[in-house]
């Protein structure tokens, strides 16, 4: 037990901020401070924008991009990474408002926090690689569709009607607005959504989406336009922590949202923190201490009300490309907007509901890579259709059941994939010194079948059709030493067919099986019934010479001439498998 907990200390420990975070932070000050002051500018509209989007309120966001945002940059994995309330965790978290209220919600980010946590102890970081690409950006496009659609309500001034399914709750807005429109709403969503897409093309250095949302909310404010409806008051500053939401009874209802909030969570942190080095030259995250410093982060949020947090692509992509090299810039990132939520509460208060729904329109718009999707697409016909439905089900079902769909398509698919690469040929018998005669009769009772590629599970029983006809023989020689990969199906499905051609009066024996392929065989009882009566040999020619044997025996063969009597280490030219 000591032992254990030793270990889990010491990872632990190796988790934490060391000395070289703090000597990189004093390596360029100013220019991480002024690249977390870009990125607060940009900031502040999604954080406002998402907290009203998941249903907890423009305070909550702006808490979650504080608090979360300043502990992932210190314990994160990631020089550059800035982490915030993102799009894609709002997709998830407006079925559990609607469900369960809330006090769920921040239940939820506390448990997966703690989840996020215990993956970062096991050191389950290095996993994210193995999410295809397609995934990835079908997921991506998914999102995208969801929060626009999302912001339909607030960009056609309407109440949000109820629904937890955003295309029923979409329908539903665009029914209410038909009885009554609200023109300025539109007016203000879409000038600000067409500033900001303008902008990014002409200017990319210069924060459009808050220089649009400060001109709306002036404008709204100097004519009097009631119709667009602003925030409501905010609180100024953070509320203190506390753990009054947290219900132990609710906590088995909530495990399986909790565990899709620590899917995302992680797989868009690592994601974010993956983009950031490959703009960079020099850097790479630490995927174990990102994991870490992002469960540290969804503990504490919803201690202050705070939505559950990831690392946002859109908001690290700014951090890098205004120059940023260190954490500095993502602390800074936090402290300005701690800074606005105590000193500009009330003028934040002001800003029109369809301005930020305007900004989130403008930025799912821009989460759409058109140049990726088509290279995806037109990449293999799997690629697109592992793309087109991961997507589809991002948009009908929600964001966890979409990356599963995602991964079991694709993991199907590169198993049918691998599964075709398995062969059994026949080959010709090698002539060795036999004379033309012999080598006929040989050739005549004996056949020979080499196996490429993997035995597995996918491809084993069509292996085994194609091994239990062959044609009416005395002896197969299975040459094995080009078999990459074998599982347990593939040992039984091997040991079947053997059986069954034993049972034809069919003698089987094997040349070159792999040293790593003994143990699956050997377990099955397979490497027991290929070894019986000497019927496994390290050689294709000693294969040969067995069989040859075996036939002499059965009186199929005359008898090996004196001269040709020779040891198999004398043979010339041998063939390993």
């Amino acid at each position: 037990m000591r032992t254990s907990l030793g270990r889990v200390g010491a990872r632990l420990a190796a988790l934490l901020p060391g000395r070289r975070d703090l000597a990189e932070m004093r390596r360029d000050p100013r220019r991480d401070l002024l690249a977390g002051l870009t990125v607060a500018i940009v900031a502040l509209p999604l954080a406002l924008g998402f907290g009203v989007s998941s249903g907890l309120g423009a305070e909550a966001g702006l808490a979650t991009a504080v608090i979360a945002g300043a502990l992932a940059a210190v314990f994160g994995g990631s020089n550059l990474q800035v982490s915030g309330p993102t799009g894609a965790m709002t997709v998830v978290l407006v079925p559990i408002v609607a469900e369960h209220g809330p006090s769920g919600v921040l239940t939820v980010g506390l448990m997966a926090g703690v989840m996020l946590v215990a993956l970062a102890v096991l050191k389950a970081g290095k996993y994210m690689q193995y999410v295809p690409a397609p995934v990835v950006e079908g997921f991506t496009l998914g999102i995208a569709c969801v929060i626009g659609l999302q912001q339909i309500p607030n960009a056609l001034g309407v109440p949000k009607p109820e629904g937890d399914r955003v295309l029923v709750v979409t329908g539903r807005a665009l029914q209410e607005f038909a009885k009554n429109p609200n023109w300025t709403a539109v007016a203000f969503s879409l000038a600000v959504a067409v500033v900001m897409l303008l902008g990014a093309r002409w200017r990319p250095t210069i924060p459009f989406s808050i220089l649009a949302v400060i001109a709306a909310t002036l404008v709204a404010q100097v004519a009097g336009l009631n119709a667009a409806k602003p925030i409501g008051d905010l609180p100024s500053g953070l509320p203190a922590p506390s753990l009054s939401f947290l219900d132990p009874g609710a906590l088995g209802s909530l495990l399986a949202p909790a565990v899709a909030v620590a899917a995302l969570a992680a797989l868009e942190s690592l994601l974010s923190a993956s983009v950031a080095d490959g703009m960079t030259v020099g850097q790479k995250h630490d995927p174990d201490r990102e994991l870490f410093g992002q469960g540290l982060a969804n503990i504490a949020a919803p201690l202050f009300g705070g939505v559950p947090a990831t690392g946002a692509i859109a908001r690290t992509a700014v951090n890098v490309r205004t120059g940023a090299g260190s954490r500095l810039a993502s602390l800074t990132h936090a402290a300005i907007l701690a800074l606005i939520v105590f000193a500009a509460a009330p003028l934040v208060s002001r800003i029109p509901l369809a301005a930020l729904a305007g900004v989130l329109l403008a930025t799912a718009i821009r989460m759409v890579e058109v140049g990726s999707l088509r290279a995806m697409v037109k990449a293999t016909r799997s690629d697109a259709l592992i793309l087109v439905l991961t997507a589809v089900a991002t948009l009908a079902l929600d964001l966890v059941y979409a990356v599963i769909i995602g991964l079991v398509v694709a993991g199907a698919l590169a198993l049918r994939a691998v599964a075709k690469q398995a062969r059994l040929d026949q080959v010709p018998l090698d002539r060795g010194d036999h004379s033309a005669e012999e080598h006929a009769l040989l050739a005549e009772h004996i056949v020979a079948y080499r196996i490429d590629g993997p035995l597995f599970f996918a491809a084993a029983h069509r292996f085994l059709l194609e091994l239990a006809e062959v044609a009416d023989v005395r002896v197969v020689i299975l040459r094995m030493s080009r078999v990459t990969t074998m599982d347990a199906t593939g040992a039984l499905v091997l040991k079947d067919a053997v059986e069954k051609l034993n049972r034809r009066g069919i003698v089987v024996m094997t040349s070159g099986i792999r040293t790593g392929q003994r143990q699956v065989l050997d377990s099955v009882g397979a490497l027991e019934l290929l070894r019986m009566e000497g019927r496994e040999y390290a050689t294709t020619p000693e294969a040969i010479r067995g069989a040859r044997d075996y036939l002499e025996c059965a009186g199929v063969m005359p008898p090996l001439p004196a001269q040709k009597s020779r040891s198999v280490s004398e043979e010339s030219e041998e063939t390993v498998g």
